[in-house]
């Protein structure tokens, strides 16, 4: 089928190591986007966050399985980001990790299944919906590509990508709405007009997902 057939713990530590770095150069940018509607500290708190993920991956064993890297980090993000970012973050890695348990691998169909276990944990905890102005704009169609893609059969390569432009979309789809949840929703009106930074961030992530399966050996 064309699956993720040998994801493992060295494709899931690229890909929160390119998150830090994109996240990292990205900060004031979302900055900026959460000075419009927020409280001007997302690129902060998200770059604070993934770099204090990195430097815990450094602390793990080369021989945790991906699925236990994955709760590490969530569980720094909760530990180190303030915000809602943080614990909306650590608790999507968190129930991703939990759902890919113990293996040394992966594949497609587990990796869907773990990202659909990350958003039920942020909808959960955010109470937010598609249409809300948040982060889940943007990973509620990820989530639904990949899934998709997945059960048609289509390589990983192909699903991940669908991923990330399905999160863009849902990205910029974000501008003309009315925020109705966080900080944001208290300017009403105001927030017309703005793209949401915690949809960003999100698609920044789902970027160093495709780039570290396209990269895998």
């Amino acid at each position: 089928m064309g699956q993720l057939n040998r994801v493992d713990a060295a494709t899931v530590t690229r890909w929160l190591e390119t998150s830090a770095a994109a996240l990292h150069d990205q900060r004031d940018y979302l900055t900026q986007l959460d000075a419009a509607i927020g409280d001007a500290d997302h690129g902060t708190n998200m770059d604070r966050g993934f770099a204090s993920v990195v430097a815990k991956l450094g602390e793990l064993d080369d021989s945790t399985p991906p699925g236990k890297l994955l709760v590490a980090a969530g569980s720094t993000l909760v530990s180190t980001v303030g915000g809602a970012s943080g614990p909306l973050w650590g608790t999507a890695l968190r129930r991703a990790g939990r759902s890919l348990g113990d293996g040394e691998s992966f594949d497609g169909a587990a990796l869907a299944l773990a990202l659909e276990s990350a958003l039920d944990g942020v909808v959960e905890l955010g109470a937010a919906r598609p249409g809300d102005k948040t982060m889940v704009d943007a990973l509620e169609p990820a989530v639904r590509a990949l899934r998709e893609r997945v059960d048609g059969g289509a390589p990983a390569e192909e699903a991940v990508a669908a991923a990330r432009e399905a999160a863009e979309e849902g990205m910029q789809a974000t501008v003309p709405l009315q925020a109705s949840k966080g900080r944001a929703s208290y300017l009403g009106e105001r927030s017309i007009g703005h793209q949401d930074p915690g949809a960003t961030s999100t698609v920044f992530i789902l970027r160093a997902l495709e780039q570290a399966v396209r990269e895998r050996p």
